[in-house]
């Protein structure tokens, strides 16, 4: 199959891709403040969490998503994108890999090229948005749910009541994240803060597209 580059260069040839080109809301919000990260004596360790999610909206395509918080959850910064929906040709030729390209490496792409505030990790509940880890060094991890009974193994790890489950070709993102995980409070809920974007998102389709 030809590259992603190549299928967005061919549609654009053809005058189709003009509504595949995610652009930003203008609903971008930065909270003023210093990030503190964690409260002690001395130096402090700063871990900045990503939680991304899309939403379809009705006849329009999807849009997305996504909140920086500090590791207790306050936010540093909010990105939405306009809708994006693939043309036909563009659904013919991505076939069964169509939502990974779409919701993962066009959308996920853009939020995270836009947003200031570059987080240590991202999170959705979206295993398509695994995708977004092979065209970035940032790792990606879908949040499985809290209760879920899967043994921590390979690509997987526990975080307060979370199972983090990463890309499959970037299992190492596990043992790496390990590393900093004390500075997530154990009773941190990372399912809340994507609950948080959801909602963001449902008020954005209400107040801007409904227009």
């Amino acid at each position: 199959m030809d590259s992603v580059g190549s299928v967005q260069s061919a549609a654009h040839h053809r005058g189709g891709n003009r509504q595949i080109l995610p652009e930003r809301i203008n609903t971008s919000v930065k909270i003023p403040g210093k990030d503190n990260g964690m409260s002690g004596a001395g130096k402090t360790e700063i871990l900045r969490l990503g939680f991304m999610e899309t939403m379809e909206v009705d006849g329009r395509g999807h849009i997305g998503g996504l909140l920086i918080t500090n590791q207790n959850g306050r936010p540093l910064e909010f990105q939405c994108t306009t809708p994006v929906k693939p043309n036909r040709t563009q659904e013919i030729l991505f076939g069964e890999t169509l939502r990974s390209w779409l919701l993962g490496e066009l959308i996920g792409s853009t939020l995270l090229d836009r947003v200031a505030i570059k987080p240590n990790i991202i999170i959705t509940s979206d295993p398509n948005l695994l995708e977004l880890r092979n065209h970035t060094s940032i790792p990606v991890a879908c949040a499985a749910d809290a209760k879920s009974k899967l043994a921590e193994q390979g690509g997987t790890l526990r975080i307060g009541g979370s199972l983090l489950r990463f890309h499959d070709s970037h299992q190492v993102d596990a043992e790496s994240l390990s590393k900093q995980k004390h500075l997530i409070p154990d009773a941190a809920d990372l399912a809340e803060p994507l609950e948080r974007v959801r909602e963001a998102l449902a008020e954005t389709v209400k107040t801007v597209f409904a227009r």
